[in-house]
């Protein structure tokens, strides 16, 4: 009874306090916490409440089998990367944010196929390797890799113009750790911004723009899986990314090669772009 903007936020948690779970009662404590005093620092109107909530409404409109909004909202206020630094783990490869683009499954392929369906792009062999910290193989490790094409397009932006599955390759290293394919270089590009997380950056006046980058997951059993991207050296953005995921660590030289006998080796025509990423696994369990 009489409620009152002192005591609001005492009323909120007593209604809480027999929640059974200790995780969730923490977790919404904290948040009715902040929220209240997010409300009581900005003091909004009823009508700037009233958009909020709506701009909360779009976001979720705007989610299906092939866009998350919600994901892309994290993204760009670079909560996905705090969540991603807080849980990241100690000496192995840094990680990096799943992003909004992991929404479908990617093909099985062999080592040294073309996740590249167009075949339009620059060609490009990736090479990589996938060990423990100690620089032990891990053979048969699972490496999920996707990207965008040469124009900056993810085959579920564009279902009718790439085949579902184009940039994207699920592979088993071999008995050495190491897993290669063909691709082509992927391309700086905007997050999608026809939505509510487009307008809010246009009201910001912030830009949209990602640099280039392939995505990877790699999982082996008892280690911890890692979210990663390896990101172009002479890319665009690399110091502004819009989501804030950029690491030293997980740049890499895209070199043109021109030599025939290589180009040969690896099934593409010269001249060819070639980078090299090792993955370093943590052990399950291990404390970062």
């Amino acid at each position: 009874m009489d409620y009152k903007e002192h005591t609001a936020i005492d009323a909120v948690l007593a209604s809480f306090a027999d929640t059974p779970d200790p995780r969730l009662r923490e977790v919404v404590g904290a948040v009715a916490r902040h929220l209240h005093a997010l409300v009581q620092e900005l003091r909004p109107t009823m009508a700037e409440w009233e958009s909020a909530i709506a701009f909360l409404t779009a976001v979720g409109r705007m989610c299906d089998d092939s866009r998350q909004e919600f994901v892309l909202l994290s993204d760009v206020f670079g909560v996905s990367m705090l969540v991603e630094t807080i849980n990241g783990e100690a000496h192995g490869t840094e990680g990096t944010v799943l992003g909004p683009f992991h929404m479908t499954e990617s093909p099985r392929r062999e080592l040294g196929d073309s996740i590249d369906e167009v075949g339009t792009g620059a060609p490009c062999v990736i090479t990589g390797t996938v060990t423990d910290l100690e620089g032990v193989p891990v053979p048969g490790a699972v490496v999920d890799v996707w990207q965008c094409d040469e124009n900056g397009f993810y085959d579920v932006q564009q279902p009718g113009v790439q085949p579902a599955g184009n940039g994207r390759g699920l592979f088993r290293t071999d008995d050495e750790g190491g897993f290669w394919f063909r691709t082509v270089v992927p391309s700086h590009y905007p997050i999608p911004i026809d939505g509510p997380v487009g307008r809010l950056l246009q009201a910001s006046r912030r830009h949209p723009y990602r640099p280039a980058h392939v995505h990877l997951i790699a999982d082996a059993p008892g280690f911890t899986p890692l979210t990663t991207h390896m990101f172009v050296a002479d890319s665009p953005y690399l110091d502004s990314d819009a989501v804030f995921a950029v690491k030293q660590s997980l740049v890499r030289d895209f070199a043109e090669s021109a030599d025939p006998d290589e180009a040969a080796r690896y099934g593409v025509a010269v001249p060819f772009r070639r980078a090299h990423f090792p993955i370093r696994l943590v052990p399950a369990g291990k404390s970062s």
